[in-house]
């Protein structure tokens, strides 16, 4: 065996992963190729050892039992139609003001993250339903896209999210405190986002026009209520089973996934959606979805053990505390870290590969854990929209319908004044950190 420094041992075994990722090769192939070939030179032939007992501590994990229970609960969602119910209904209430079919895919996007939580599945509903909508009356391409593309990501943060699943078990937090951490930050970036919509299109009415009295339907008042509240009711069903349940201290997160999983099917039931060939299809994707989140997990607590034993992890907290300006100084080198690796790596790659290392150090500098933990996942918000490497812009270029001849630049200039949303996220929950704290307090 060859033998390394820390610090080489550090440089060499981040570096290859990012070079390989970098270069398209799968994370999963990345990560444990690298973990194993390195960590046989730290562990000798007892890297299989570590690698069995990884396995064994992910099938044993009894909180990652919530992911397959999320995954069925928003695919069997997204089957039962009540997501174009929802936009049928809402659209009636914003459209006579400008920006107004936007707006209403903001809100669309942030009640299908807090029930679907599936990105694809969000964005190519909105593509589906409001682009055709937005461009038909007239609104710039990349106002509709970009609307589009940012409303359809909001479920990587808002509860029930996988980010947040996977996130808790790999710092050691508590699920349920992070995802009522996560509430009040997503809601925020969906109030930010329209505000945006509001302003841009204040000043610029041609591009996103009011609709007309005769193109929406002369109903009254209290007929837009009443459908509006039978179409929301169901969604508001669904979130009461998940989140309420933890915030009362009912159920835990794994416990509370199973109920949604079951009222998600109940739903689809009551809106005649459901057949056999369905539940097939949902079970096939929330099988094929579990199987590589559980890959990339074990793969990830692995990568830990090696890292760890190598002396990466001092390597990478003398490095981080080295940083000018004392702890948010260290603070800021993180977070900028994090946003660089989102232009060129998914976020499960940078969760993987990172969460492990800062982690202890966001404690040692004395952070609330669950505040630090939630400012890195509103920043991971970002790398799904900072190209080259950005999946929410890739999803929504292949959901748009061709005719509509909407490109991929139109997408990113769309999406820019979004992220700069995301930043202002940031910098509000920096200066009150209560926006992320308070409700965590709360919980029983």
């Amino acid at each position: 065996m060859i033998e390394f420094s820390p610090e080489m041992f550090t440089a060499i075994m981040l570096g290859t992963i990012m070079l390989l990722i970098l270069t398209g090769t799968p994370v999963a192939i990345a990560i444990g190729g690298c973990t194993l070939i390195l960590g046989y030179q730290v562990f000798g032939s007892a890297v299989v050892e570590v690698l069995y007992s990884r396995v064994m501590a992910v099938l044993t994990n009894y909180i990652l039992l919530a992911v397959p229970c999320f995954v069925f609960m928003g695919t069997m969602l997204e089957r039962s139609g009540i997501a174009e119910k929802m936009y049928d209904a809402t659209y009636q209430w914003f459209g006579r003001m400008r920006g107004g079919l936007a707006i209403t895919s903001i809100i669309i996007g942030t009640l299908m993250a807090a029930s679907i939580g599936i990105i694809a599945a969000s964005i190519a509903m909105l593509s589906v339903v409001a682009i055709p909508s937005m461009m038909k009356r007239g609104y710039s391409k990349s106002l509709a896209a970009g609307t589009v593309c940012a409303g359809g990501s909001l479920g990587i943060l808002i509860p029930p999210s996988i980010l947040l699943v996977i996130y808790g078990p790999m710092a050691q937090l508590s699920v349920g405190k992070l995802f009522f951490g996560a509430m009040i930050p997503g809601l925020l970036l969906s109030i930010l986002y329209c505000l945006y919509i509001l302003i841009h299109s204040f000043f610029n009415p041609d591009i996103a026009p009011a609709m007309s009295s005769e193109e929406l339907d002369e109903t009254s008042f209290s007929e837009k209520t009443y459908k509006l509240i039978v179409t929301l009711f169901p969604t508001a069903l669904l979130i009461m089973s998940v989140l309420g349940v933890i915030f009362l201290g009912i159920a835990p997160p794994t416990e509370a996934a199973a109920v949604g999983a079951v009222v998600a099917t109940l739903l689809t039931v009551f809106y005649g959606k459901f057949s056999w060939q369905i539940l097939k299809e949902v079970c096939l994707a929330t099988l094929k979805t579990y199987g590589l989140v559980y890959l990339l997990v074990t793969l990830a607590y692995t990568f830990i053990a090696v890292f760890i034993g190598g002396g990466g992890d001092e390597v990478m907290k003398e490095l981080i505390l080295s940083a000018p300006g004392g702890r948010w100084g260290a603070f800021s080198a993180i977070m900028i870290v994090v946003f660089i690796l989102g232009f060129f790596i998914d976020w499960l790659a940078i969760m993987f590969i990172l969460v492990p290392i800062i982690t202890p150090i966001a404690a040692d500098l004395g952070f609330h854990p669950i505040w630090f933990a939630l400012m890195v996942c509103i920043n991971l918000q970002m790398s799904l929209m900072t190209p080259p490497f950005a999946y929410s812009i890739f999803f929504t270029k292949g959901s748009i319908p061709p005719e509509y001849d909407i490109s991929m630049g139109d997408i990113i200039k769309g999406v820019i004044p979004f992220v700069l949303c995301i930043v202002l996220a940031l910098l509000l929950c920096l200066i009150f950190p209560q926006i992320i704290t308070w409700l965590p307090d709360l919980m029983l």
